[in-house]
């Protein structure tokens, strides 16, 4: 009798316009590898095909899920793996360490790995993949408001 194992494979991928940088974590955390894919089809098929290598892929961390990891999150999503949307790395880490992308790669696998990240992926307009949006509303940017909604500033010339 033949025992299978397989672990569970989390990454996590730095995005750029050209070429994405991925890495893959054991199930506790350990690296297991780092490499540069192209931005395109085939690219994302030899990363997924890369991650796979390791064990069962369960989860995919992606910076600029919106942007340009937008491609990458639709190919992983379709592929029946989870993908969730990963902020940039901390501003005072990459200072201290330097801009790496492997390490923002293997940040952003750490980052999906312990829970930091678990928003859904961004669709082209900003918005969370899958959030219903039933009446039709654009979703604002939190720092604009829309005039109708301020404070009312009381009584004045303008007003009744």
């Amino acid at each position: 009798m033949t025992i299978v194992k397989t672990r569970a494979i989390t990454g996590g991928v730095d995005t750029h316009a050209d070429m994405h940088v991925a890495a893959a974590l054991d199930p506790i955390g350990g690296l297991l590898g780092v490499q540069e894919f192209p931005a395109t089809a085939g690219g994302y098929a030899g990363l997924l095909g890369w991650l796979g290598g390791f064990g069962t892929v369960a989860l995919v961390g992606i910076e600029g899920t919106g942007s340009y990891g937008a491609g990458l999150a639709r190919h992983v999503t379709a592929a029946g793996i989870r993908v969730v949307e990963v902020d940039r790395s901390d501003r005072q880490d990459r200072r201290r360490q330097g801009k790496s992308d492997p390490l923002d790669a293997v940040s952003a696998a750490r980052a999906a790995q312990s829970g930091r990240a678990r928003g859904a992926p961004k669709g082209r307009d900003g918005t969370a993949r899958g959030s219903p949006r039933a009446d039709g509303r654009q979703v604002q940017h939190p720092f604009r408001a829309d005039p109708d909604d301020q404070p009312s500033q009381g009584p004045g010339p303008d007003r009744a």
